[in-house]
């Protein structure tokens, strides 16, 4: 079940998020974007028939995953660097991130000619961690999370003296990231509902700004991992609030505390706040790799998740648009989320079969799956780890099949042959 704020809480956070003066206005999204406008792609939000239809509303995606750096990061990296004085950049940059921010600040540094230093995650995807080292970057890894990573980077910050690149703590970075909100408007200016992952909350608070204030009717939803949901505690708790710390295949997003400067932007602008399971963030990248042909890593893929699970109400027939902020998915990585997201449609089944430990059971039970056209990928028996007697043995089928319907269909013809047999659910 989807987590979100009610309506009576989202009226009280707007009121106390407007009794101050937020850190980014709209001028500075504007000049974020003439700043990086000859560096970065504007990439485009493309709609798709496909999706809208499994989907039921005119759904969209703001493609960026196709940024140089595989990410939107890179728009808020480059707004930070291109303001430094001569000094600062003299003294190189330091950053911490658990990939995509490592990149976009390695990526913004190089092309600027400035020494970057970023500290990644000792989890962090082998992908993140060559695609940042590409960028001429000096890469330390350390810590089991992101918060880990920042603290190293602090320390080694006031050590040498580098200028500290925030991943969304920070004004022009937000400002940066606005620029995706002022492209997306410009390409689907009667969009209903705007779907976007968070994190630490810069990117959303950026959009925020940039598509609030030109029009306050769009919609704007924010979509956590449900393990690290530190903006939705944040906004319920009416102050920044740390989360426990958990692994998840959004690491991009799996920040246990959201910064100062995004929050009270979120509080004033943000209409709801969503979470999403690892299954169905798993799923959501299978289907945006198989229908639409679009890699996309599980922080990028959350927005999805949480309108193809209907975690987001009222909006069927509505036009939506979701940011997929990033692809930068380790190859190992995405092979299991394959197999966890054909196993949750139904198209990978294992079956435990108990039959009659002599010849021609197995063989029996292998003839009904090919009756059924069903295709047996692996077999492997078990004879003393089961409750199966001792004239008995528990056969493990692992299945490529068409979907759930035709599981139904091949466990029915084996249990009418009175075997036992259970079907396996994906972890």
């Amino acid at each position: 079940m989807a987590q979100s704020r009610s309506k009576d809480s989202t009226k009280e956070s707007s009121v106390k998020g407007v009794e101050a003066p937020l850190s980014v206005s709209f001028k500075d999204v504007e000049q974020a974007r003439e700043n990086i406008r000859r560096y970065i792609h504007e990439t485009p939000c493309a709609y798709s028939e496909r999706l809208s239809s499994m989907t039921d509303c005119k759904l969209s995606l703001k493609l960026e995953n196709l940024q140089m750096t595989a990410s939107y990061k890179e728009r808020g990296s480059l707004n930070k660097i291109l303001n430094l004085t001569k000094k600062e950049r003299e003294a190189g940059v330091i950053a911490a991130s658990a990939g995509n921010h490592a990149q976009g600040v390695a990526y913004a540094a190089m092309r600027q000619g400035i020494r970057a230093t970023i500290v990644m995650p000792e989890t962090t995807p082998l992908a993140k961690i060559r695609g940042t080292m590409e960028f001429d970057a000096e890469v330390i890894l350390y810590g089991s999370g992101y918060d880990d990573a920042f603290g190293k980077a602090m320390e080694l910050q006031q050590e040498h003296g580098y200028s500290f690149i925030h991943a969304f703590d920070d004004p022009l970075i937000i400002a940066g990231q606005g620029t995706v909100g002022l492209e997306l408007l410009e390409q689907n200016p009667y969009v209903d509902t705007v779907v976007v992952p968070i994190g630490g909350g810069g990117l959303i608070a950026g959009i925020a700004v940039a598509m609030k204030e030109i029009n306050p009717k769009i919609r704007l939803i924010g979509v956590e991992a449900e393990q690290v949901p530190s903006m939705l505690t944040s906004v319920r708790n009416g102050k920044i609030t740390e989360v426990e710390r958990a692994s998840t295949i959004a690491d991009g997003i799996a920040v246990a505390k959201v910064g100062k400067y995004p929050f009270p932007i979120v509080q004033r602008y943000v209409d709801d706040i969503v979470t999403v399971s690892e299954e169905e963030i798993a799923n959501a990248i299978m289907v945006l790799l198989e229908r639409e042909k679009t890699l996309v890593e599980g922080s990028g893929a959350a927005g999805f998740a949480a309108v193809y699970n209907k975690k987001i109400p009222n909006i069927d027939g509505k036009r939506v648009a979701v940011v997929i902020t990033g692809g930068n998915i380790d190859i190992t990585i995405l092979s299991k989320i394959l197999e966890r997201g054909l196993a949750k449609d139904g198209r990978l089944a294992n079956l435990k079969v108990i039959v009659p430990d002599k010849p021609g059971s197995i063989a029996e039970v292998a003839a009904i799956v090919a009756k059924h056209r069903g295709n047996i990928l692996n077999i492997a028996h078990d004879r003393v780890f089961t409750a199966a007697s001792l004239r008995e043995t528990e056969v493990e089928f692992l299945l490529e099949t068409k979907g759930h319907a035709h599981v139904k269909e091949i466990v029915q013809e084996i249990s009418e042959k009175h075997y036992q047999v259970k079907v396996g659910k994906p972890a």
